[in-house]
Parts: structure tokens; sequence; C-alpha cells
């Protein structure tokens, strides 16, 4: 499996380019599962002001040739892309998890920083899904932040979650590297203790680069059930490429200690 840290822009054949070259470098490492960052068609927002969003990605229905196109790019490889839905005239922050045989999951952004809202509608569920390589469940940067997210696909039976970000430095705070940020330390966190709360596999892209006043982070990562960094990428583009059984990973993790079994929720009102 594999995370991918990498700059995605407007123009959308440039990114299905680029999808189809990481891809091919994917498939010459037997990857059966590629993550690709929040926006891969047609970038992320350029600013989070709430004020002035700027230029909007291109907005695209279920059907679109662009996602059909990388459904055959695909082909036996499970790939996760993020891109603006347009559906029923309501615009999402949306994951789509495909293979060449079409779609198997769709998740919509349900956790909204306040700029995001004059350019997406907020999804309202969360939900794991069957796939060849097992059950994954799917979050949008913010959606990690509350731990309820990862918490609900985890009690759906999600062994394994692809998080899809396009997770920026501070614009209040800004650190004069990268690896200094508050947003770059929080983004690193969160990784590791939804992964280890949930004794899940976490798979978590990320764009690269600046567009408009974001710098975004990279720091793609591939992280065990225990919460352990089993492979990453820092601030450039790359992937971030991890072997493991998912299925025996996450038995061992919870062979004593299991956290699902192990809550009580008549205690948490």
């Amino acid at each position: 499996m594999a995370a991918v840290a990498a700059h995605f822009g407007r123009d959308l054949e440039q990114c299905l380019a680029k999808v189809e070259t990481i891809v091919a470098a994917a498939r010459s490492r037997d990857v059966e599962l590629l993550v690709f960052p929040d926006a891969t068609l047609g970038g992320y927002l350029g600013d989070l002001s709430g004020t002035d969003a700027g230029e909007l990605p291109p907005a695209l229905p279920e059907d679109a040739p662009e996602l059909k196109r990388v459904a055959a790019t695909a082909e036996d490889m499970v790939v996760c892309v993020g891109y603006r839905e347009v559906a029923d005239g309501v615009h999402h922050n949306t994951a789509v998890c495909l293979t060449g045989d079409g779609v198997l999951g769709r998740h919509r952004k349900v956790h909204q920083p306040a700029g995001e809202r004059t350019a997406y509608r907020a999804g309202d569920r969360f939900a794991a899904f069957d796939t060849p390589l097992g059950r994954i469940g799917m979050l949008v940067d913010y959606d990690k932040t509350f731990p309820e997210s990862a918490r609900t696909l985890a009690a759906d039976g999600a062994l394994l979650v692809a998080c899809l970000s396009a997770w920026p430095a501070s614009l209040t705070d800004r650190a004069p590297r990268l690896v200094q940020d508050r947003q770059s330390r929080l983004f690193d966190l969160y990784d590791c203790a939804r992964a280890a709360e949930n004794q899940v596999v976490w798979v978590s892209a990320n764009q690269t680069a600046s567009m408009g006043r974001l710098r975004f982070l990279g720091q793609a990562k591939v992280v065990g059930p225990g919460g352990d960094v089993l492979a990453r990428t820092w601030a450039k583009a790359g992937l971030a490429l991890a072997e493991l059984d998912v299925v025996a990973e996450v038995a061992r993790a919870r062979t004593v200690l299991s956290h699902l079994r192990e809550r009580r929720p008549e205690a948490y009102r």
C-alpha cells in the first residue's frame, strides 16, 4: 500500500497525466492500494479566510469521464482520489475509491473549516465499504481532527482507513520551516493517534507545494495499528510505501487490548 504526497492544480489534463504516471510507478512496485491526496482532480482552494475562495476547482459529476479514466488506469489496483463533486446542483469535497471495475466507495467530507463553506456542502455520514483488499473507510482531511470520524469507520468494520488531505501550514502562526509548523505537528499527531486508538492501518496522503495563500505540508505516511509510522514522506513529493498483512496486523494489535470491544458507551453520555 502507498500514500501519495504530490501537488495537483486546476488543469485537469495535467492532474490526470500525473495520476497515470504515479499509478504506473506504484504498479512497478506491486502496490495494491494507492491513496492520492484530497482534490486530486482540479486542486484545492487557494484561501481559507472565507472572504475569497479564489478560482474554484472544476466540479465533476459521479459519471465524469475523468473518473472513468482514473478507473481505467487503476485496472486491478484499488485507488482513492479526491475531487469537487457536483450532485443535484450541490457541491461536495469528495473522496472516491475505485478499480477498473468501477466505484467501490464514496465519502463526502463532513467536517469543514469555515473557509470551505462557500465552495462545498458538508456530507452527513461515515461508512466503511468492501474492497478486494478488505473493508476500508475514507476520510477527507479535517475529518480526522474529530475522533468520532475514524471511530465510526472502525465500528463499521474498517480495518484500514484512507485519509485524503489538502492540509496546509498554519495561516495565523506560520513557522519558517514546515517541520516546525503547528499544523505539521497536528497532522502527524492525528494520523498516529487515530490509527492507535482504533487499532487500524492508516494510509494518509497529502498535497504538497502551494496554491494561493495555502502552503501544503506533504507528510504522506502509512501508520500501523499500534500508531507506529511504517513509511513516510516529508514536505516534498513522494510515495510512502509499506508492505503488511492488514488482517494479521490488526488482529495482533487487538490480541490483548481490543479498544472497540472494551468500550463502555453507557458511560460516555
